[in-house]
């Protein structure tokens, strides 16, 4: 497929994920008082990935200004704003950024949710965070590389970016379920990976009219190489399983990747961009 239809992926997007929080589905779902009385009291996880996230990629949180990136939901930032860090939700969806709303008033929290789009965080001043949580949803944009950008400006020198997404293995294989029962991978899909433009008509339109989200698959040049051009060092680097494989590939290796990335104190030296791969 190379003709892109006239779709305004921002809007559409922002409308599926209100879908999803209006119908409280899994990303959805707010935490319980009970978790949030336990973060109070220091016994608390959020999750990058599956897992838990080691607590070491945190840090110490207490007065820590967070920036919950395109993580809205009433689910990880308000354990980091329990736990006593001063949290911000950025995220495309109302919807989502109420489910936020509703646990804070509810249980408390000091907690501030703002609307918009994770490749523009203009919005926030130059150095105003110290951590910046993105759990997966860079696969919701057509182009990752302004959001390392805006997140390496908002973080202050020294400050710390934790990021997660889909190993880009599972956008290329064929999605037909035949080949899956068959126990067959079939690759089909080049990288990057777009439903704008490698969706069978038919098959995009009814993705539209059902009100799911378009979703993109980044090269890992582009979810990890682009941190490092944007100014970023990396720091560690995880791997995760799936716990409910929705692909084969799945079944055998783990397709979660999560990044820990710091905006170094003094500014690093540009490196000579690589050309293009040959083909």
């Amino acid at each position: 497929m190379t003709t892109q239809p006239d779709l305004d992926v921002l809007a559409h997007n922002q409308a599926a994920w209100d879908r999803q929080a209006s119908e409280q589905r899994e990303w959805s779902r707010p935490v319980s008082s009970e978790l949030i009385a336990a973060a109070r009291n220091g016994q608390w996880d959020v999750h990058l990935t599956p897992r838990p996230l080691p607590k070491a990629w945190l840090g110490e949180i207490r007065d820590k200004a967070i920036l919950c990136l395109a993580s809205a939901g009433g689910q990880q930032a308000p354990v980091l704003a329990a736990a006593g860090a001063r949290v911000t939700v950025f995220d495309i969806s109302a919807r989502q950024l109420q489910q936020d709303q509703w646990v804070a008033q509810r249980d408390g929290l000091e907690l501030a949710t703002v609307q918009g789009d994770m490749c523009d965080l203009g919005v926030f001043g130059d150095a105003h965070f110290d951590l910046v949580f993105q759990p997966i949803s860079s696969l919701y944009v057509p182009d990752v590389r302004p959001v390392w950008r805006e997140c390496h400006r908002v973080l202050k020198p020294g400050g710390v970016l934790l990021a997660s997404f889909y190993n880009p293995v599972v956008f290329i294989g064929d999605r037909d379920p035949a080949y899956a029962g068959q126990g067959l991978l079939r690759p089909r899909y080049k990288l990057p990976y777009s439903d704008l433009t490698d969706l069978e008509p038919e098959v995009l339109e009814r993705k539209r009219s059902n009100g799911e989200a378009v979703v993109f698959g980044h090269s890992l040049t582009d979810l990890i190489g682009a941190q490092l051009t944007a100014g970023f060092v990396l720091d560690d680097f995880y791997e995760d399983e799936q716990p409910a494989p929705r692909f084969l590939v799945d079944r055998f290796m783990p397709t979660f990747l999560a990044t820990r990335a710091l905006k170094p104190v003094a500014p690093l030296e540009p490196l000579e961009p690589l050309g293009p791969l040959k083909q």
